[in-house]
């Protein structure tokens, strides 16, 4: 699939020139933050979103940009259009300048790790901290994954030895093992938006659990006017978190009449979807991408639009 990069857009053919080429802009469209400064920021986000916007989507996907890839292209081996509208973005959290001297410091039988995000905000500080062996447990496939070249080069110091059964918060904290009355230490690096559920099931089961805020998740701070009217109408939209669940509803200016569906990642965020109104929710039993894709599917076909 082609990219747009913000350097090619100077070079974009003339109105001279308009008339015996032309170019075709694809539905994923890069940009490259540290020349943004060098751009008018409202005059590319028209340019970017509107030409990143296909006609008809049946698919609206809201995870932060760059992250829709997976899904985008699993949805496109059913031939599904998407549309590629990110909602959230993510900051630094108050505690995550404490995580590389707690990893160089202390040592824990445990490193619990519950999103993508988390996984990568604490390898960057992992790395810093000199790479310490560490014992990971993660909530699910798409978490390991962001492990996995790593644990071929970094000669076993870094080990992911646990997965729950179901990818939840709730079954990691019931399920991770815990050698008898044995000491046991967590560092648990999470989203400041995250539930207390997992310190709270580890603790009740004799676990001690540090608790670090390294990131968190915010709206974005503008969603083009043209590319949200083709968002509303699009059948399904497919969310990935509780923060982008409340952006979305934020982004809707009558919630009550929006009748279309909403495909979550997981029980949780549908749990979210639900309490903010929304009707038509959909979500797999089991999270993960395959689930999810499952769920959008299902959610179409209510629609009669697969």
């Amino acid at each position: 699939m082609a990219l747009l990069s913000l350097s090619s857009l100077s070079s974009l053919p003339s109105s001279s020139s308009s008339s015996s080429s032309s170019l075709q802009l694809h539905s994923r469209i890069c940009l490259s933050p540290s020349r943004i400064g060098a751009f008018s920021s409202s005059s590319i986000s028209q340019v970017i979103q509107h030409a990143a916007a296909p006609s008809n989507p049946k698919v609206v996907v809201t995870r932060e940009r760059g992250k829709n890839a997976k899904l985008i292209d699993a949805l496109a081996e059913h031939g599904i259009n998407c549309l590629e509208v990110p909602l959230i973005q993510h900051t630094q959290g108050p505690d995550l300048d404490r995580l590389a001297s707690v990893l160089s410091e202390t040592t824990f039988d445990w490193i619990v790790i519950t999103s993508p995000e988390a996984g990568s905000v604490f390898l960057e500080a992992w790395k810093a901290a000199g790479t310490p062996s560490v014992r990971i447990g993660v909530v699910g496939a798409g978490t390991a994954s962001i492990f996995k070249n790593l644990m071929q080069s970094s000669k076993h110091s870094l080990d992911v030895a646990f997965t729950p059964s179901k990818a939840t918060g709730k079954v990691l904290a019931s399920e991770l093992p815990k050698d008898g009355n044995k000491r046991c230490t967590v560092l648990y690096p999470a989203s400041a938006k995250a539930s207390n559920e997992i310190e709270e099931g580890l603790s009740s089961r004799g676990f001690q659990v540090m608790r670090l805020n390294t990131y968190t998740t915010v709206p974005v701070d503008y969603v083009d006017q043209i590319v949200l009217e083709k968002a509303l109408s699009a059948p399904v939209v497919a969310v990935a978190s509780p923060s982008a669940v409340g952006a979305w509803v934020n982004l809707i200016s009558e919630p009550d009449s929006w009748s279309n569906s909403v495909a979550c990642i997981g029980e949780t965020t549908a749990s979210a979807a639900k309490r903010l109104g929304l009707k038509n929710v959909y979500y797999p039993l089991q999270p993960g991408l395959d689930g999810w894709v499952g769920s959008i599917l299902e959610a179409l076909r209510a629609h009669d639009s697969f």
